[in-house]
Formats: C-alpha cells, structure tokens, sequence
C-alpha cells in the first residue's frame, strides 16, 4: 500500500492506494485543528495499513528534508517523521505533487480556457491559486518530463494599469513587500475586494465565497469587479511563468480557486491578459491553458512519487 498527502495551508488530505495506484479511501482534514502533520497521519492510518512508502506533497520550501512554509503553521523534518512510522516517506513541494498527477488525469479532468496546440514534449507549467500561489514546471529530458518546483509565487507583483497601481500600493501599504500571491490567492482575492470596496485596515473583509455570490447576484457588483480584476491579474501572472518556462506543453491552473471561480476565468479577462505579452502575444496564443477540475490531482501525484520510490525509480513524469 502506498500512502500519498496533499497538505496546503488550508486543508490536509490524506489518501492510500494500492500497487496499481488505485486509491482505497482518502480523507481531508482542516490544517488549522491539528498541531501536526504526525498527529493527521496518527488519525488517518489504519494498524491494518501495509504501508511501504509514503510521498507527502508539502505548501512550503523543501530544503533537506525539512519543509518551511509561509502559509503552513507547522515545520516538518521527515527524519522525525521516519521516527515515528514504520516506512519510508518523501517530503516533496505540493506543486512537483500537482505536477506529477496531471499525467494521471482524464480529459474530462480539465476545463479549457485558451485551446492553442500543445507541443507534446515542450515544456509545461502548473500556476496554483489556493491559500497561497504555487509554480511548478515540466521539462523534457529527451524521454520524458520531470518536475521542477519553485517559489515563483513569491516573485514581485507586476502592475499593469492605473487601477493595478493603485492596488499594489494599497498593499503595500500593510505588506510592505507586494508579492503575487499577496493577489492571487484567496487572501488576494479579498484583499481586492477591500480595495475596490475602501474597507478600513481595522475591519475584516468578507469571505471569498461571499464575494463569489455577491458577483453570481449582481456582475455589476463590486464582487465581481473584484473578480474580474484578479482573472486578468491571474492571467497575467500565468503568461509571465508561460514565458519563463517556454511552456509551449501548456499551462495547467491548479489549485483550489481556479474551479470555483472558471465562469470567471472564461468571460475572457484571463485570456486577455494571459497572451497581451507585445511581441511574443501570438507565441502565447498558440499555448494551451487548462484549468484542473479534479481536486485529488495532487494525491495522485504523490502516489506516483511513493511507488517510484518504491520501486527504486526515478521520479519522473510519464510522457
């Protein structure tokens, strides 16, 4: 049995599959009621478990085995981990997780935004809004793509517009430092909400759900500006990593916001601004943009890391 997680700053979720990489149960657990990834894992195996690996997708830096995040309130060191249960277990970034199990998905898995013309072994990005902003690429190493995580989310935010302008300084006013996931996350979301709304500092802002029912009640609603604002901002962000990475194997929007909002992502503000790169627009028209639909995505991937590691082999992406 393998056992594969997917924790991000939000939600834990934790799921076992067997040799063949079918899943037998999975569970999601709120981060934010546990004091650890330890005490989640003690909850969720089973003393009848078999478990002989275990890969732990992690919202955070992985450096030498242990993972720091911005948006996660626990440090995890897998030598403890390995301590307390009996197999092995790879701490890996959540995004080289979502990566991995694009692979695994179906067509009905995706939503399109932009067609374009996938190059099968050109290089593919994954652009994740969630509680925080996660990057990730693919590249092809002459047989197949491997994964390459980063920290792009925490890149400085590049405004575009007046309006852009006047959101970056508003947020840097509280943060000092502006990056993209300060905008495209669900804090973002909210934090151009309270902008474009002129909420106090002292007073809350509003859940994203709300403001995701107030622009389904009212599009003329000061929700759906606010939507509409951070598809373009989300757009933009997506064709700069689309950039970097010559991801001419297509762009994948992961993450958990991407689905709730797609209405959104498709009246066209995303593409808009996804391909408005100057003399490079037409080479972003021919990208292909897809959000991810299905949310085990991450779980998938990391069962595919364990039983590489299982098998003693690489880990890497099937073409």
């Amino acid at each position: 049995m393998l056992l594969a997680g997917d924790i991000g700053g939000t939600n834990a979720r934790l799921a076992v599959f067997d040799s063949r990489l079918q899943p037998l149960r999975a569970t999601t657990f709120r981060t934010a009621d546990h004091a650890g990834l330890d005490e989640i894992l003690n909850r969720f195996l089973d003393p009848a478990d078999r478990i002989v690996s275990a890969c732990i997708g992690v919202a955070g830096t992985v450096a030498e085995d242990v993972v720091t995040g911005v948006n996660l309130p626990w440090r995890i060191e897998r030598r403890e981990l390995a301590g307390s249960f009996a197999f092995p277990i790879l701490l890996v970034n959540d995004l080289e997780a979502n990566a991995r199990g694009i692979a695994a998905l179906a067509p009905h898995d995706f939503a399109v935004l932009n067609r374009g013309a996938a190059d099968a072994r050109g290089t593919r990005a994954v652009v994740s809004a969630g509680t925080g902003l996660g990057e990730a690429a693919l590249w092809w190493d002459g047989h197949r793509h491997r994964v390459a995580a980063s920290e792009g989310g925490h890149a400085d935010f590049a405004p575009r517009t007046p309006l852009e302008v006047d959101l970056y300084r508003h947020l840097a006013a509280k943060h000092g430092h502006v990056s993209y996931e300060r905008v495209c996350s669900g804090a973002g979301l909210v934090e151009i909400y309270r902008f474009l709304r002129g909420i106090p500092a002292e007073e809350p802002g509003p859940d994203p759900a709300l403001i995701s029912a107030e622009a389904a009640v009212n599009q003329r609603s000061i929700g759906a500006q606010a939507l509409e604002l951070f598809a373009s901002i989300y757009g933009a962000r997506a064709g700069n990593v689309a950039l970097s990475f010559m991801a001419t194997g297509g762009v994948f929007l992961g993450g958990g916001i991407a689905p709730k909002i797609l209405t959104w992502l498709q009246r066209g503000a995303f593409v808009s601004a996804f391909v408005d790169k100057g003399r490079l627009t037409p080479l972003l028209r021919g990208i292909p943009v897809r959000v991810v639909l299905n949310d085990r995505a991450a779980l998938l991937g990391a069962a595919r890391i364990a039983n590489d590691a299982r098998i003693g082999g690489q880990l890497a992406v099937a073409a």
